[in-house]
């Protein structure tokens, strides 16, 4: 199918790195800002959530993995999640967004159904997550060996739609499940959601990260610069979670966050600190490399196994979730790979010059901290998911 053709506009570079002011004491949480559209479906979606009438639109012949239908999806179930800036609270529910949204969802799946294998072998699709290879060439293992400031601040952009609301999709399915796997679920969500304490959060934690590396953490701060592929593999979680239906398929994606966060985080705690970074930003990855590998066991264990012992008949649809949710990393990480070995940017966009980058080696005099639009820091040739891999 062929992608509806957006307006012609130029790709704007996002404004200089900031550290968010808080909000005043009692103040409400400032919105997040709405992005430029990139076709009549993301146009429509953002004319509906200001307040004004939905216009006709066809979801046939757009491209259900391309810029415009994928933004638009995005910004459909963003008011689940937070507030955006000149959108009100009861746009959430508002009968036009969900009719627009709801043809958006079903191409979606669709692709994702013909991108990848059928079958109900949980077993089989969960294997090859189970093995680290050892010549790995994924975008972790290019920052760790060569990675610089400019390929680490691009990275973190594309993680940022996802981290910064580390494990709210996923969050949708524990009303969906009962006895073990319920109570398996909300133990690792337990841990991701910082066990008890604020500070802790884990999108809190990538917050802090995205500061030390002299990228702004705001909530959608980047999202003009954020590509298709990968909003799909924040979409899919959303998609997945909404919907009772799909529950198995939820059930897959968590386990292959899980399954594949603790030898990725391992790769860029390590890529972090081959760069100087200091604590506060190594402090993301390496929460998650103990942390996910006991969430792994639980996982596949007592969520997945306790689920399928109960309800059998969601076999196939736990397995299209994690055979789904890995063929969106891939294709993402093909994607930024292909951009980097071509020397540009994998982003929409250029980003703003960073904003001091403080390390380890500025501290103890032994380094020198430079900004600029190639980054802070780097090291290494400049040439050459999100998730940890």
């Amino acid at each position: 199918m062929t992608e509806t053709a957006p307006r012609p506009q130029a790709r704007p570079a996002a404004p200089a790195a900031r550290v968010p002011d808080a909000p005043p004491q009692g103040a409400p949480l400032p919105g997040a800002p709405l992005p430029r559209e990139r076709g009549p479906l993301s146009a429509a979606v953002l004319r509906v959530l200001r307040g004004g009438a939905a216009p006709a639109v066809a979801v046939a012949g757009a491209d259900p993995l391309g810029e415009d239908l994928q933004l638009a999806l995005y910004l459909a179930y963003e008011p689940h999640y937070r507030a955006l800036e000149g959108v009100a609270d009861e746009r959430e529910w508002d009968p036009a967004v969900l009719a627009l949204r709801r043809p958006m969802e079903q191409a979606f799946l669709e692709a994702l159904r013909a991108a990848v294998p059928d079958g109900d072998d949980v077993t089989a699709a969960l294997e090859p997550l189970l093995v680290e290879p050892v010549d790995g060439q994924g975008v972790s293992h290019r920052l760790m060996r060569e990675g610089t400031w400019e390929l680490m601040r691009e990275y973190l952009v594309h993680r940022s739609p996802y981290q910064l609301k580390e494990s709210d999709p996923q969050a949708w399915l524990i009303p969906r499940l009962e006895g073990q796997a319920k109570a398996s679920l909300v133990a690792v969500a337990y841990d991701e959601f910082g066990g008890g304490r604020g500070e802790r959060v884990h999108a809190r934690l990538f917050a802090d990260l995205m500061e030390g590396a002299g990228l702004d953490s705001s909530y959608g701060h980047y999202l003009d610069l954020v590509p298709a592929a990968t909003l799909a593999t924040v979409n899919v979680m959303s998609l997945f979670g909404l919907h009772r239906s799909l529950r198995g398929a939820a059930a897959g994606n968590f386990a292959v966050i899980e399954i594949t966060s603790p030898p990725g985080a391992r790769r860029m705690a390590r890529a972090l600190e081959r760069l100087g970074a200091q604590e506060r930003c190594v402090r993301f990855f390496t929460e998650h490399i103990e942390a996910d590998a006991v969430h792994e066991q639980v996982m596949r264990r007592d969520v997945l196994g306790d689920l399928l012992d109960r309800e059998p008949g969601l076999a196939a649809d736990v397995a299209f979730g994690i055979r789904a949710t890995v063929w969106l990393d891939e294709r993402w990480e093909e994607q930024v790979l292909a951009a980097w070995d071509d020397g540009r940017s994998s982003l929409r966009g250029p980003l703003a010059p960073a904003g001091p980058v403080a390390t380890d080696r500025d501290a103890t005099g032994d380094g020198a901290t430079t900004t600029g639009a190639t980054g802070a820091g780097a090291t290494g040739p400049d040439a050459a998911r999100p998730s940890a891999g």
